[in-house]
This record gives structure tokens, C-alpha cells and sequence, in this order.
């Protein structure tokens, strides 16, 4: 990311003793802008939802406090991209050493190279700008991960050139030294090999590295945000416990709580579909289905929630619906079409990499995938009709009408059924809040069909990608 707005002209030392330019601490820095943003009333992440009145109370107290923060949920829980968003509460522009790889501070300059600048040149020391989104590192722990990445290690080419190996500049500083005065994060903490947890140490207390036998004391500036799953934090692997002493909050994060929020979730991260001649409508209906059956799955016995049920789930869900929507409607050349029951079936290809069914039963895992799309969509019929509401077309099916719906139905030939079946007329309506065009007819069409069919009023037959609805015997 890179910013608009010019850094600022101060381009030596002294010139930014003489511009007033203060240095601070980061998590002073943190801190002081989290204090801005919660006085005028913005959100800290605009970007996360569902967060509001449970895990952002959490950090914004722990960003006032000056914490090291380690997040515990499961996947798919927006750890990672709260994390990122914090260097949104760093200054836009910060001046560091010229040439310096560990963005010293001008006036407190901890390496070899920035100590011998200002030495040499004293006010006249050249400086840098580095914007904020230059102030994050990130590593993804893994059990190869070694101290040299993290903190570093001697550099051989360094020694060729003509260096001894006692002096300090034949160093090549890590990840965490590269973010001094930043925010460093890193994801999956259990991962991390012991060993290797134990060179955070000094990290988290005495602020300060150590590069095997050298007399080398660097003292760092910079917070550290780690994630975990809770499951890995007990099992597969484990924080050792000095370390997470260390971490000032531990915070807990969780799924969207309610469907709408998971709804507006799915809509926000799936981008619109976009191809020439064709205009994709998503019925807020079908994209509550969407996210019902991720709330359903998490309750499910059926799937493992160990694991959990990832946003990404919902999202990628919604991408097919839409998807197969879209591919419907090149293949029969309409123009505008909206997501309807019949495109649900797509839903499999994005659903079983992303959940693990727990069955006893060989073959099993499509049935019971099968069977969580048809409660969420049951869920919503029920929460947007009653009983009285749909006896008229239960009564039209029981005077023999007989309907035909599915894939190779187009938008035009249920808005010609609205004509032979008036039952259907006001129901539609309601659904489509009164929008006569024919996606948004046909799209309310299935739903009360198959609404109708799962609530056992209505039978059904399903040959392919044809389903004919008729009355109960």
C-alpha cells in the first residue's frame, strides 16, 4: 500500500530536531491514535463485522493498556485481518536512519550502521520516510521455522566481502529486528517449535535480541500479535508457558453470532459477478439460505467443530450460488437472472472442501451435505411464512395443479405460471418486494416450492435437473 499524501520534508537529523517531530514509543503510538479514533466515534476496523461488542471492547483494551495480544479462535475468524488493520493506528510517516535496516530511530539509532552515521555526520545524518504499511511483518509459523528467520543470523557474504566476524555488521537481521518500531505478527504460534519459542523471550520482557555468541544488544521497539487455533493451543501443539505469560491479553474470537451478520459478510467478500450481456441479482432470501447453512453446519453433529466452520465457507458458498446462476443464464441467453433453489445444487463442489463430515456410514458425507442446504432453506421459508399464508397454493395443488421447475425452466416460463396459478401470485410479491422482472419471479417461484415440499405439503419428484411439484396423496 502506498499513500497519497507525501511524507514529510524534514531529509536530515537536524532538520527534524528543528521541526519539533517527537519520538514515541510505539504502543504510545498505538495508543494515542486508538484514543482519537474511539473519542471521534470510528470504528478502530471497519473492515471486521460482528466484533463490535465482543472482541473489539477486548482490544481496544488491550491497545490502551500496551499489550501483546495472542488471538485464539478457530479458522476463518478475521484474526489475521484484525491484526493487519492495526497498522492503520500507526503514524502515516516515520523517519528512520538513512540505509538502516532496522528502521532506527534518528535520535536513538540502535545498530552498528546508524550509530557510525550519526557519528560521522551528526545533524547532517541523512534520513529516510517509511510509510506505515512498511511497519507490519508477518510469519506463518511452521516447524522449520528457525531463530535465523525470526531473529537472524551471520551473513557468509558479508564475511567474504572482508568483514570479521566479530563485527556487528556481519549480521543479518530476522523478521522481528526488520520490524523494530512495528507491529510484528505471527499466525499460528503453537507450530512454533519450542525451541524456537524460546528466542521470543527476551522479545516480549527485556525488548532486546540476541545473535549466538555475540555481545549484540539491540533493544527493540515494536508489539507483537500472535494467532492460534484453540484446538492446536491444547493438542497438536503447544505455547510454552513462559512465553505466554509474556502476552498481555488473550483474546478469544468467534464466528458471526447472527445469520445477518454473516449475510452481510458473504455480500461484502464475494465479489459481483461481472461478464458481458449477463446482470446477476442476488435475492437477500437466497444469500440468508447461504448463511443459515453455515450457522447450521456449526451446530451440526454430523460435522466436525473442531475444525470449524470457517466465513470462507459462506463465502465461497455464495460465489457458486452465484456462479451457477450466471452459467445458467448464458446457456439459455438471458440477460438478468437471480440465484434460485435449483442453483443450490452447485453448492457441494465448494461445501465438502471446506467442512469434515464425521459419518460411521460409507458414502454418507453428500447426504448429509444434501441434507444441511435443505434445512437452511427450510429455515428461512418457515421465518417468512406462516401456515395461512401459503394454504391458497396448497389448496391449487390439491385441485390438481402440477408444476415443473429446475434448471431448464427459464425466468420467462414462471412468470407465465404466475398467470395459470394466481394462488402464487401474492406470495411471490411479498418475496420479491414487489420487482416484476422475471429472475426475481422465478427465483420466488422455487422457494415456495421447495419451501412448500419440505414443510410436507407438497410432493415432489426430481428426474436430473427437473423437478415436478404436485399435491400430497
Amino acid at each position: 500500500m502506498t499513500s497519497s499524501n507525501p511524507h514529510p520534508s524534514p531529509a536530515t537529523v537536524g532538520q527534524l530536531r528543528d521541526s519539533g517531530w517527537a519520538s514515541v514509543p510505539v504502543k504510545e503510538e498505538l495508543r494515542r491514535n486508538a484514543v482519537a479514533q474511539i473519542q471521534s466515534g470510528q470504528p478502530l476496523f471497519p473492515v471486521v463485522r460482528g466484533y463490535e461488542d465482543t472482541v473489539l471492547p477486548q482490544l481496544e483494551n488491550a491497545l490502551l493498556a500496551g499489550h501483546d495480544v495472542i488471538f485464539l479462535g478457530e479458522r476463518g475468524q478475521a484474526k489475521t485481518r484484525m491484526i493487519r488493520a492495526l497498522t492503520g493506528l500507526l503514524d502515516e510517516w516515520m523517519p528512520i536512519m538513512a540505509g538502516s535496516e532496522i528502521n532506527d530511530d534518528p535520535f536513538a539509532p540502535v545498530s552498528r550502521h546508524a550509530k557510525d552515521l550519526l557519528a560521522e555526520h551528526g545533524d547532517d545524518a541523512p534520513i529516510e520516510w517509511v510509510h506505515r504499511s512498511r511497519r507490519y511483518g508477518e510469519k506463518l509459523a511452521t516447524p522449520d521455522t528457525s531463530i535465523a528467520d525470526l531473529i537472524g543470523e551471520v551473513d557468509p557474504i558479508k564475511v567474504a566481502e572482508g568483514r570479521y566476524l566479530a563485527d556487528e555488521l556481519t549480521l543479518h537481521y530476522g523478521l522481528v529486528p526488520r520490524t523494530n518500531r512495528g507491529i510484528f505478527a505471527i499466525n499460528e504460534l503453537p507450530d512454533l517449535a519450542e525451541r524456537i519459542q524460546v528466542g521470543l523471550l527476551n522479545v516480549l520482557e527485556e525488548r532486546d535480541i540476541q545473535v549466538r555468541g555475540y555481545k549484540v544488544n539491540l533493544p527493540l521497539d515494536l508489539v507483537l500479535f500472535a494467532s492460534a487455533n484453540p484446538e492446536d493451543y491444547t493438542n497438536r501443539g503447544r505455547i510454552i508457558t513462559p512465553l505466554k505469560d509474556r502476552f498481555g491479553s488473550q483474546i478469544r474470537t468467534h464466528y458471526p453470532l447472527q445469520v445477518a451478520t454473516e449475510a452481510e459478510i458473504a455480500l461484502e467478500e464475494s465479489p459481483p459477478f461481472e461478464a458481458e450481456g449477463v446482470r446477476v441479482s442476488v435475492p437477500d432470501y437466497m444469500t440468508e439460505i447461504v448463511a443459515t447453512l453455515s450457522h447450521l453446519a456449526r451446530s451440526s453433529p454430523h460435522i466436525n467443530q473442531r475444525s470449524g466452520v470457517s466465513v470462507r465457507f459462506t463465502i465461497t458458498n455464495h460465489e457458486v450460488m452465484v456462479a451457477n446462476a450466471a452459467r445458467r443464464a448464458l446457456r439459455h441467453g438471458e440477460k438478468d437472472v437471480a440465484p434460485r433453489i435449483s442453483d443450490l445444487e452447485a453448492l457441494p463442489a465448494s461445501m465438502m472442501g471446506k467442512i469434515e463430515i464425521e459419518s460411521l456410514e460409507e458414502g454418507r458425507d453428500a447426504q448429509i451435505a444434501e441434507n444441511l442446504v435443505k434445512a437452511a432453506v427450510l429455515t428461512v421459508f418457515k421465518d417468512r411464512f406462516t401456515p395461512d399464508r401459503y394454504r391458497p397454493i396448497v389448496t391449487a395443488f390439491e385441485e390438481g395443479a402440477v408444476i415443473h421447475a429446475g434448471e431448464d425452466v427459464t425466468s420467462a416460463e414462471y412468470v407465465a405460471l404466475l398467470e395459470q396459478q394466481p394462488a402464487l401470485r401474492e406470495a411471490v410479491a411479498e418475496l420479491t418486494g414487489g420487482d416484476e422482472s422475471a429472475a426475481s419471479v422465478a427465483a420466488a417461484v422455487e422457494l415456495l416450492l421447495e419451501g412448500l415440499h419440505l414443510s410436507k405439503r407438497l410432493n415432489k419428484d426430481a428426474v436430473g435437473a427437473r423437478a415436478t411439484y404436485r399435491a400430497r396423496a
